[in-house]
């Protein structure tokens, strides 16, 4: 009765969802391609047996590329639906789409309306369903359960705040994840949620954030930019959401370094254009990457609207304001940031990575603040105190690397999880 009560609600609710993808559309234009599929309409794959993987944004494709790296290996006979539900996850896939000609299908996965999942699934017929990190969806699941399509939710991660949300609506939410064949959780804390949630078979696999290798290109790329904009002072401020910006911007005064150069990279595209604004409203000297000109010493920031680079940009920098942890959003991935052995700073925000941000504090790779202010005022000692033992740029920058090597292997023990879904007789 609840799934029934939430496919109505659904069904009424769809022209407020068209008027938000037409809202969306207007900053991103791409929102408006492949429409159909979001209501279940593919074009027919080939007839080889597909395995599919779910992910959502940017974040979850890349996290989900040394997975997909070893499915492809270890599964030659079977290709790869990879499903997303935003224009710029679907541009992140398709670096994959190009290293593997022929092996992976992209589409949308669609609304959670009970016959565009019922399509989706007798289009595709996958073997093996993964959705990444904390998707959940009622009448995906119970459109699976039906077929006998197995699915498992990996790299798993539910906070305190999804958790509270959903026993709220448990007589929905619950059926949906008992309906998982396996859970592969980031962290004991989290499969324990979900096990409250009644989630059956979970097992703590870590995060295969650790085991994307940053890209080699990047990092040349951002060693080339280091190069030619000189010995400067680098302050990366990284994934940042909205009003984020404004709070740095207006911290800056706090920094007393003539040779400071700020590079801020927003979380999403569509924002590129109004962070420009910002800037020009305070009168910054800036530059835009996508100008193709670097920064010149009389420049102050430099906006990062470009896709694709955050190993570039990391590579570039000193030290680095994880965004999205200043407010309330819950934060942004530390992780790569770690592997490209740049020392961070996180906000009060991180439950959306709360152990990797635990982790990374208590290893020494990063440092928390409380706001804007203390982040600009850490940085200015960091920059003006290299000697000072434990506190010094290059102690946090050997610290990231090591907690970073520390927490590898997630990849293989999320591949011995799932392995007996794929190979079992009923995913052939």
């Amino acid at each position: 009765m609840s799934r029934l009560l939430y496919a109505l609600l659904f069904y009424l609710a769809m022209p407020l969802v068209w008027l938000r993808l037409l809202w969306r559309a207007i900053r991103q234009a791409e929102y408006l391609q492949h429409f159909g599929e979001r209501h279940g309409h593919y074009r027919q794959p080939s007839g080889r047996p597909l395995i599919w993987l779910h992910a959502v944004s940017v974040g979850e494709t890349r996290a989900a590329e040394p997975l997909i790296e070893a499915l492809l290996g270890d599964y030659a006979q079977h290709d790869l639906l990879l499903t997303h539900m935003t224009p710029t996850g679907r541009a992140a896939g398709l670096d994959l789409l190009k290293k593997h000609p022929g092996r992976i299908i992209q589409a949308y996965l669609p609304y959670d309306l009970p016959h565009a999942c019922r399509r989706f699934l007798d289009v595709f017929q996958p073997r093996v369903g993964l959705l990444m990190e904390t998707e959940i969806w009622p009448n995906l699941m119970a459109a699976a359960r039906q077929r006998g399509v197995p699915i498992a939710l990996v790299n798993a991660r539910l906070s305190l705040r999804s958790q509270r949300a959903y026993a709220r609506v448990r007589g929905l939410i619950k059926p949906a994840i008992a309906s998982f064949a396996v859970v592969a959780a980031q962290t004991e804390a989290d499969g324990e949620r979900l096990r409250e949630l009644a989630a059956r078979e979970v097992a703590v696999c870590g995060n295969l954030k650790f085991d994307v290798t940053p890209a080699a290109e990047g990092l040349e790329l951002g060693a080339r930019w280091r190069r030619a904009i000189g010995p400067r002072r680098i302050w990366l401020v990284a994934s940042t959401r909205e009003g984020e910006e404004a709070l740095i911007l207006d911290a800056l005064g706090a920094i007393a370094l003539a040779d400071l150069l700020v590079v801020v990279v927003p979380r999403h595209p569509q924002r590129f254009d109004e962070v420009a604004r910002l800037l020009e409203q305070r009168r910054l000297s800036y530059r835009r990457r996508s100008s193709g000109v670097l920064p010149d010493p009389a420049t102050r920031v430099w906006l990062g609207d470009s896709m694709g680079e955050m190993a570039a940009y990391y590579a570039l920098a000193d030290i680095a304001l994880i965004g999205g942890s200043l407010l309330p959003f819950g934060g942004q991935n530390l992780i790569e940031a770690a592997a490209c052995g740049c020392p961070v700073l996180v906000g009060e925000h991180t439950f959306n990575f709360a152990q990797a941000s635990q982790d990374a504090v208590a290893s020494g790779a990063a440092r928390r603040v409380a706001d804007a202010r203390q982040a600009a005022l850490v940085v200015a000692q960091l920059f003006g105190e290299p000697g000072d033992a434990g506190q010094s740029l290059d102690a946090m920058r050997a610290a990231a690397m090591r907690f970073s090597a520390a927490h590898r292997g997630a990849t293989a023990r999320t591949l011995a999880l799932i392995r007996p879904l794929i190979e079992s007789p009923a995913a052939r």
